[in-house]
């Protein structure tokens, strides 16, 4: 006795004392070794981290909702729309085009409003040293300032998102920050301040998101558990594409408010008060979305010192580096087209602006529709997060594709809301599916740490795709349309020959295992197992030893 005592105190992974029953000594005087007392130790150590997920109530669930609905437009309306406009009515105003105020570049009949509204924003106007850019570059400089300045803070939110206690205080005070910059915006008319205001928000919403992100993935172990079988997996699968697809189908509804309301404020006379005023309500929505981060969970409890590198976790991970890089390449897909798209119709085809606004309600408005109806196909179909992210990348595809083919051709209106339809169905499916996909490879302990990757590399590719649209692009659909098509395509070759799969990252992350085999959290109360790190192999070979009984998890 006194002998097994020692061993199991001189082991670092062990966290708690063991007490020992008749079977453990039979074993030790059996001269079973101290490798086998290091995983019973292993075991006692994973089984209460694995319960430390209670299921989530119906009130956790909503609020987690409601979040998605106050935040998920400032990356696809108030960054690139409202801000865009407000730095547009800043500036000076443009000089008459050659063809004049009443026509496009197509020839087409225009409201001298209308091409007045687009000049503003296209037109190089903002002076930057030597060099002037457009409204619509400044906003996209201002965006990836904000990027850069996240950079530094991505180590310090996933450690403490995962393993400290001040959840709330960060999501909290992030939300906060963020929705104060929407406030004083009009406060002073220069385009010098407005990298301040925009690379606050982005740092914030990068933050928030990936706090929001990071929730979603406690929420599917405390409804599946954290350690199935794989003939079990679908029970994950079906929970977790339930939640993510109602949330993105709630968060495009709050686009579409936001852009009624951006609609309303140029009608009227002072348009960059009213644009003002549509800042400050999106700030009010982001604020109300608060109350989310008093349902976050905590961390796991550490006992000994957290591994420096935890923050780069997914990069030892193939399943998740994969998903990440299709995350950014998808992002900077849709957002390239519906840039290029909504350019296109307000300066080329001089629509009418009550028709553009028909266009901004369809294509934010149908995912909320679309989205839950694809979930009854997904299961009758069985199929997983990769194809279903294949099938946005698809219809993507289809968009740009076509929309290259025609662009010299003066496009039909009910075509335009199709494949506004088409287009919006693609973005929805693309973001709810990423985020199913990178927290079914996150290993437990380790959410935070991809969650944090996942927003700032998703921030990075919707900014990259509105910098290229409104850039060097604008003006020109084809050349939008034709570079979103080729990094869709790239992104769709990289999901299929780049060996991506949310049940394969599953395993390697310890969330389940094969039929009759034992499978646990490969991180136990912070503790970080070295070996289960290394590879992939690695983390199969350590699910199956450190484990244990599924059922008795599952239950």
């Amino acid at each position: 006795m006194a002998e097994e005592s020692s061993e199991i105190q001189s082991n670092q992974e062990i966290v708690q004392a063991h007490e020992p029953n008749n079977e453990e000594i039979n074993r030790s005087v059996s001269n079973m070794g101290d490798s086998s007392m290091k995983m019973e130790g292993t075991r006692e150590t994973c089984r209460p981290y694995s319960r430390l997920e209670p299921q989530p109530t119906k009130g956790e669930v909503w609020v987690w909702y409601v979040y998605e609905l106050c935040s998920y437009f400032v990356h696809t309306v108030l960054i690139p729309i409202v801000f865009s406009l407000i730095i547009g009515q800043i500036v000076n105003s443009p000089t008459e085009p050659l063809r004049g105020w009443n026509k496009s570049a197509k020839g087409l009949a225009c409201k001298i409003d209308e091409m007045e509204l687009y000049e503003r924003l296209t037109h190089r106007s903002v002076s930057i040293g030597n060099s002037k850019v457009s409204p619509l570059e400044w906003t996209s400089i201002s965006w990836g300032i904000g990027l850069i300045l996240a950079s530094p803070a991505l180590r310090f939110v996933s450690t403490n998102l995962d393993h400290g206690q001040n959840q709330v205080v960060i999501a909290g005070a992030a939300t906060a920050i963020g929705a104060f910059f929407c406030l004083p915006v009009g406060f002073f008319k220069v385009t010098w301040i407005f990298p301040l205001y925009v690379a606050s928000i982005v740092v914030a919403i990068a933050v928030s998101t990936a706090s929001h992100t990071r929730h979603h993935g406690l929420m599917i172990q405390g409804f599946t558990g954290p350690s199935l079988q794989r003939h079990q997996f679908p029970n994950r699968r079906g929970v977790s594409n339930r939640l993510s697809l109602n949330a993105t189908g709630v968060g495009c509804l709050g686009s579409a408010v936001i852009v009624a309301f951006v609609y309303y404020m140029l009608r009227i006379q002072d348009i960059f008060t009213g644009l003002w005023v549509v800042s400050i309500f999106s700030g009010l929505i982001w604020l109300a979305g608060i109350v989310h981060v008093f349902t976050l969970r905590p961390g796991a409890t550490i006992t000994s010192p957290l591994p420096k590198d935890h923050f780069l976790s997914i990069f030892k991970s193939h399943h998740g580096l994969g998903t990440l890089i299709v995350v950014g390449l998808s992002s900077f897909t849709s957002m390239c087209i519906f840039t290029g798209g909504v350019l296109f119709l307000v300066g080329e085809l001089c629509l009418k602006p009550v028709f553009v606004l028909y266009f901004w309600l369809i294509y934010f408005i149908f995912p909320s529709v679309s989205l839950p109806m694809l979930q009854p196909v997904q299961l009758i179909l069985k199929t997983n997060a990769v194809k279903m992210h294949l099938l946005g990348l698809i219809l993507s595809l289809v968009t740009s594709g076509i929309g290259f083919q025609f662009r010299k051709d003066s496009w039909e209106r009910h075509y335009i809301l199709i494949f506004a339809a088409l287009q919006s169905t693609s973005t929805g499916v693309m973001h709810a599916f990423a985020r199913v996909l990178l927290m079914d490879c996150s290993p437990a302990g380790k959410e935070g740490a991809f969650a944090t990757w996942f927003s700032w590399v998703k921030m990075a590719g919707t900014c990259l795709g509105f910098a290229v649209a409104s850039g060097a692009a604008a003006g020109n659909v084809g050349t939008s349309f034709g570079i979103a098509f080729c990094t869709g395509a790239v992104a769709m070759v990289i999901s299929i020959y780049g060996n991506i799969s949310d049940v394969a990252g599953a395993v390697a992350a310890g969330l389940i295992s094969e039929e009759g085999e034992m499978v646990s959290s490969p991180i136990a109360n912070g503790s970080d197992h070295s070996n289960s790190i290394n590879n992939d192999d690695d983390d199969d070979e350590n699910a199956k030893k450190e484990a244990a009984p599924v059922g008795e998890e599952a239950a």
